[in-house]
């Protein structure tokens, strides 16, 4: 599985319990289908050009030198096959503070993000945004981490929370225990596919924008 369709019914994860996807670096299953995400583009970007594998390195890096031209799923996977020659750690990944790698973390922000056909307007920066955090946990914060991976299903199945949902969203798991916010997100995620939207969220073939109820 690459990642869900438009409007596809939310699945449970059978090792961690949680909603596909958001288990975390924790759950190898939930792990593996997010890096899924990346890598099935990247296999794609391959047969396109004809290349062999042992030609992705320098594929890789062309496509690094040349972000803004490449889908954001093919450039985050070209970075993972790049080495950092400052921490060792794959390109873009390594610690914080790591001034090589925080340079090519910034750079993967100018990939090309495409909206799905049915999306709200912006859904696809937010499935980028939370992939990216979701597999480069340790540059947030714990609490930020969190509310990222939680949400990421949701944001894959086409809704989009405008920005003052997302903040109040935020806000309540930052002052939550984990488990507690846990449920939180979860009660959110499921009276949203419930209803088509909460408040101004935008649904998946049905965008509400902001100021309609």
């Amino acid at each position: 599985m690459t990642r869900p369709a438009v409007g596809a019914a939310l699945r449970r994860c059978a090792e961690c319990g949680g909603y596909e996807y958001s288990g975390g670096a924790a759950c190898s299953v939930c792990r593996e289908l997010v890096d899924g995400i990346v890598e099935s583009e990247w296999s794609a970007f391959l047969r396109e050009w004809d290349a062999d594998r042992d030609q992705e390195a320098a594929l890789a890096a062309m496509v690094v030198s040349e972000p803004d031209r490449h889908d954001w799923r093919v450039v985050d996977a070209a970075l993972d096959r790049l080495g950092c020659s400052s921490c060792g750690e794959r390109l873009g990944r390594g610690p914080v503070g790591c001034s090589a790698c925080d340079l090519a973390h910034g750079f993967r922000y100018a990939a090309i993000e495409t909206d799905r056909p049915g999306v709200p307007p912006g859904n696809e920066h937010a499935v980028r945004v939370n992939v990216s955090v979701v597999r480069r946990p340790h540059a947030t914060s714990d609490r930020e981490a969190l509310a990222r991976r939680l949400m990421l299903p949701l944001v894959l199945i086409g809704f989009l929370p405008s920005t003052e949902e997302a903040q109040r969203l935020s806000a309540l798991v930052k002052s939550s225990s984990p488990a507690e916010a846990t449920r939180i997100v979860e009660r959110a995620i499921e009276e949203t596919v419930a209803r088509g939207h909460v408040g101004v969220w935008g649904a998946p073939g049905k965008f509400i924008s902001s100021g309609h109820g």
